[in-house]
Parts: C-alpha cells; sequence; structure tokens
C-alpha cells in the first residue's frame, strides 16, 4: 500500500468498522472525494512517505472495540480540524466533512479519556502523598482488573438467594 492511499485506508477502516456505509456506492463515491482532496493537498508529493503512515500504525496496538472507537474517534477529530482550513466550496470536501461528522456522533468522547490518560502519566509516584492514595486505592483497583464481563454477567443471572431462617 502507497503513502498516498493512508488517507483513504484510514477513512475506510473508520467507516466500515462503525456499519456507516453499507452501500458501496456510498464508499465509491467517498473514494472519489478523497482522491480529490488529495489532489488538492498535492498528496502524491514525495515527502508523504518520509516517516511512514501517521495513523495507520497507530491503530495496530488498538485491538479491542472500545479501544479502538476511542483511537478512532481522536483520529476523526484530527480530520475534521484538518478539513476546517480546506476550501469548504468544494463539494468533495463537503461531502467528507459531512460523513466525518456523522461517524463522529457515534463515537465516545476521546479527548476525555486522553486527557485521564496524561494525567496519570503526570503523577508523581515518588510523591509521599500519591503513594498513600495509591495504596489506599489498591485493592478496588484489582477488584476491577478482575472483573470480567463474563463474571458481571454470570453475577446478574443467578437468582437472588433468600435466607432460609
Amino acid at each position: 500500500m502507497t503513502c498516498q492511499s493512508y488517507s483513504l485506508f484510514v477513512l475506510s477502516v473508520i467507516t466500515i468498522y462503525f456499519g456507516r456505509f453499507g452501500n458501496s456506492l456510498i464508499l465509491a463515491q467517498l473514494q472519489n472525494d478523497i482522491d480529490q482532496l488529495k489532489a488538492d493537498f498535492n498528496s502524491s508529493h514525495s515527502d508523504v512517505a518520509d516517516g511512514g503512515p501517521i495513523f495507520t500504525d497507530k491503530l495496530i496496538n488498538w485491538t479491542e472495540r472500545n479501544e479502538k472507537r476511542i483511537i478512532l474517534s481522536q483520529i476523526v477529530s484530527m480530520y475534521l480540524e484538518m478539513l476546517e482550513n480546506a476550501d469548504k466550496s468544494k463539494a468533495h470536501v463537503r461531502h467528507i466533512a459531512e460523513e466525518l461528522y456523522t461517524l463522529k456522533e457515534s463515537l465516545p468522547d476521546g479527548l476525555k479519556k486522553m486527557k485521564d490518560l496524561t494525567d496519570l502519566a503526570k503523577l508523581q509516584m515518588s510523591d509521599l502523598k500519591i503513594q498513600r492514595k495509591a495504596v489506599n486505592e489498591l485493592f478496588g483497583v484489582l477488584l476491577k482488573l478482575v472483573e470480567t464481563p463474563a463474571s458481571l454477567k454470570r453475577k446478574r443471572s443467578q437468582p437472588q438467594r433468600r435466607c432460609k431462617c
């Protein structure tokens, strides 16, 4: 796959993953719009290949559906930000932006989750107060780790036991 087709690939993954484009005609139209957008941005320039892909490599590490929805939410937001500066008088730009806005509505707010991860990374674990708080929360964190969706379902489906006193 060439670097020129990465944006189409990422956009296709996003749209197919969320089932927005069941009709291949719409996807074909979107591909034509993206081809026109590539021409607008001169994406056949030789520097496009420098450093490799910017989005598709990130998707490899996100395997679970909910995880992918978080990273895809961020990617869609970045495409929308990019299109804010594009010429909206062009039909293909408007069409791509509309489809991305529609997709964004079905995605979780990745910014909040990203902020949580950033805040965790900034915690000073050498700080005694942070350590005390962490120790107080340790058992609760471990409970969350061992709590699987199957165990949650099993708990809900078991009938309530009544005391036979």
